[in-house]
């Protein structure tokens, strides 16, 4: 893809993020400014609609989205999400939008009192997918000034940003490749395990939380035989692997690494600017595999 000045997206940050993960949104910020990524932030923004509520009244669900996607074809923009929740939240609603004139009217009937009205004329993407279809691989590598040199890292996708596969079409559900390109683009290795489509727990965190990080401290210890630290793409899968770790005292911690903040240093961006000290889990050793700078 020639050139890429005009990569220019509606910023949609999320709840979790805002809330729990400022390095996660400092590292993307940063990383996009690096690239030449413009990120506009939404105002009035909201809850994405959650992927949990559809289960409990579906207008609510679709109505909260669709209200975010409506900001977004105002500011006549696509969405850039960081969340796999929000993305396939906001993903499936515009699907469903689209292709159902019915749901379409009771939605739109709900967004009279806010003055707005969903048209479908926006995408929504998550960071991840921009970067591999957007800006392009190819861009990317010759963006790296500081590649590391013998760093061994495995990634984990997350349910919500492949599945279900008919509505995000994105990548392989089952076998998927594009973080792992990113993570060798940057001169790391990334490191296959067994287990890796299994899901975080998550999703079940407010119910069973013994499970939720048994279900964490489950793949930690899996990859902890093969990797140095564990890359993720979702704000909750991120939560859920460290602080399943931090709950126990003998366990040999794995860094759990946002996608932009391990990207970010070999883009040639400091341990501050990639917010690397907000994570609960010692992430510095990442600097000491880096290459001096070209």
């Amino acid at each position: 893809m020639e050139g890429t000045n005009f990569l220019k997206y509606a910023f949609f940050v999320g709840c979790t993020t805002l809330g729990r993960l400022p390095g996660y949104e400092k590292s993307t910020r940063k990383l996009a400014a690096t690239l030449g990524i413009e990120l506009v932030d939404m105002p009035n923004s909201s809850c994405c609609g959650t992927t949990y509520m559809e289960g409990v009244d579906e207008l609510t669900a679709l109505s909260l989205a669709a209200r975010n996607i409506c900001i977004a074809e105002d500011m006549g923009l696509n969405i850039l999400t960081i969340c796999n929740g929000c993305t396939e939240t906001l993903t499936k609603t515009n699907k469903i939008l689209k292709e159902n004139p019915e749901k379409l009217k009771k939605v739109n009937e709900i967004l009279k009192d806010t003055g707005r009205e969903f048209k479908g004329t926006v995408e929504i993407k998550h960071l991840l997918r921009i970067l591999k279809e957007d800006y392009g691989l190819e861009n990317l590598k010759k963006a790296i000034v500081k590649p590391y040199k013998s760093l061994k890292v495995s990634t984990h996708y997350g349910c919500h940003l492949l599945r279900p596969s008919d509505v995000m079409s994105y990548d392989d559900p089952n076998q998927p490749t594009s973080m792992d390109e990113i993570i060798e683009i940057t001169g790391a290795k990334s490191v296959q395990y067994p287990g890796k489509m299994d899901c975080c727990g998550g999703p079940i965190m407010g119910i069973r939380e013994d499970v939720t990080w048994a279900m964490g401290l489950e793949k930690i210890e899996v990859v902890n035989k093969y990797a140095q630290a564990l890359v993720t793409s979702c704000p909750f899968c991120f939560i859920s692997y460290e602080r399943a770790q931090l709950m126990i005292d003998n366990q040999k911690k794995l860094p759990i690494i946002h996608l932009p903040q391990i990207l970010g240093l070999s883009l040639g961006l400091s341990e501050e600017d990639i917010g690397l000290r907000d994570n609960k889990i010692d992430s510095s050793f990442l600097k000491n595999n880096l290459e001096a700078r070209k």
